[in-house]
């Protein structure tokens, strides 16, 4: 017989990091701590054992307390089982819903990592090993209500992601990138710019960052605190780490790369004869003219910057989360200006290459769009993830468990608008921020 108990977070973690098919930084005991810590919700980590104590299933379920003693709970990425045990699926559910109801809580959420569709680098779609709708049906079957095919980022994870598959080649993964990337990468490494990993130092530059990127696009996160505790925790275990990786650009050493293609280009232009040019050969001196030109103004340009920001300034930011053989882009941030160097092309190229080096297996890019209309604001998003020649993932999405259904109806209703007016209080603050970054 099975029965649910807590679980020491060490065993717990272990056996999630190790699990074949559903391992998940959200579903780590550091992803609770983080959430006990800066998010005030409760972690609980409980296994499913049989009679011999050995650990069958596992869920972090995290609890938001609400008014008059109720609360709800999440299991972001679902439990930790293979869904097509459906006997097992309906042990575990029974197993958690009694837990929840002795903690008086309304409803219970899962968005279980669950593959719905694939799409390769070139658009077409992929066989998949199970059938997502055979555990559609099954979930339907055991009580749990299906929150909708949302198209954007509606839920409490991305339903979309672009995932690529690090046990390619380095050759290959750089061939599916789009031509216009591997430009863009190119032309950063001309411009003699930096990518480096950064220390907890750092993360005071990442924030800046961030909050320019939160008012630009419209969005608001964490403050600098949440971030530096998330660095800590991750960093304290033996089955994660969390890195930083800084896309800089250090303005004497690319205004030195520039005067020298621009003595280049003039010594191309004074071999040259003067009289009785060929149409190539007058051809090849506008474009060497047109060449000296940009040069020239480029190096005036990064000039009047490295007066404006000194010697170095940090373009591009991404924190990455390894665990286990997996890695997630979790943030990013850029800045506002020098867009035209396309660092962050480079940045996010090094950190791939470098998971690879580390022996991570799967780079999940970790949120993107399913609604691809021309009007969308997360267009752009889309677009640069899918330049990198990812797998396009549609997940299953989320589902209630709903244990009380009146208090439930409430709970759906006020917390949008509150959700809304938290977000307006938090974007007053962010734009505080960067006024004062100005």
């Amino acid at each position: 017989m099975l029965k649910l108990k807590n679980i020491e977070k060490e065993t717990f973690d272990n056996f999630v990091v190790n699990h074949p098919t559903k391992s998940h930084f959200l579903q780590s005991a550091e992803w609770g701590e983080l959430c006990k810590v800066k998010r005030h919700l409760t972690p609980y980590y409980l296994g499913l054992v049989n009679e011999s104590d050995q650990l069958i299933a596992t869920t972090l379920l995290l609890q938001k307390r609400l008014p008059f003693n109720y609360c709800y709970f999440y299991a972001p990425r679902g439990f930790i089982l293979d869904y097509n045990k459906k006997e097992l699926l309906k042990i575990m559910t029974k197993k958690i819903v009694e837990f929840a109801k002795n903690k008086k809580a309304i409803f219970i959420k899962i968005d279980p990592d669950i593959i719905y569709k694939v799409y390769n680098y070139l658009n077409e779609e992929q066989p998949l090993k199970n059938n997502p709708n055979e555990i559609f049906k099954t979930l339907q079957s055991l009580g749990w209500k299906h929150k909708g095919f949302t198209k954007n980022f509606e839920t409490m994870q991305p339903r979309y992601t672009f995932r690529i598959d690090l046990t390619q080649d380095l050759e290959t993964i750089e061939n599916h990138f789009s031509k216009t990337t591997k430009q863009r990468i190119a032309k950063a490494k001309k411009l003699n710019t930096k990518v480096e990993i950064g220390t907890k130092k750092d993360i005071e530059e990442f924030y800046k960052l961030m909050i320019l990127t939160e008012t630009r696009k419209n969005f608001v996160s964490y403050d600098e605190d949440y971030y530096e505790t998330l660095y800590e925790i991750f960093n304290g275990s033996e089955n994660s780490k969390a890195y930083l990786f800084l896309g800089k650009i250090y303005f004497e050493e690319t205004i030195e790369e520039l005067e020298e293609n621009l003595k280049k280009i003039r010594n191309q232009i004074s071999i040259m004869p003067i009289d009785n040019l060929s149409k190539s050969a007058k051809e090849k001196l506008t474009e060497l003219e047109k060449q000296k030109e940009n040069t020239s103004k480029n190096i005036e340009k990064y000039k009047k910057y490295k007066e404006k920001y000194g010697e170095v300034l940090t373009l591009s930011a991404y924190m990455i989360i390894r665990y286990g053989d997996k890695a997630w882009v979790l943030y990013a941030a850029n800045h506002n200006d020098l867009n035209e160097t396309y660092v962050n092309y480079n940045t996010y190229f090094k950190h791939i290459k470098f998971c690879k080096e580390q022996g991570v297996k799967m780079y999940d890019q970790f949120g993107t769009i399913g609604d691809m209309s021309e009007n969308n604001p997360l267009l752009g998003i889309h677009e640069f993830k899918k330049k990198f020649g990812g797998n396009y993932i549609e997940f299953l999405g989320e589902w209630d468990y709903v244990i009380n259904k009146f208090a439930y109806i409430i709970f759906t209703k006020l917390v949008p608008i509150y959700r809304s007016i938290i977000k307006k209080i938090s974007k007053k603050e962010i734009e505080h921020e960067v006024s004062k970054i100005k």
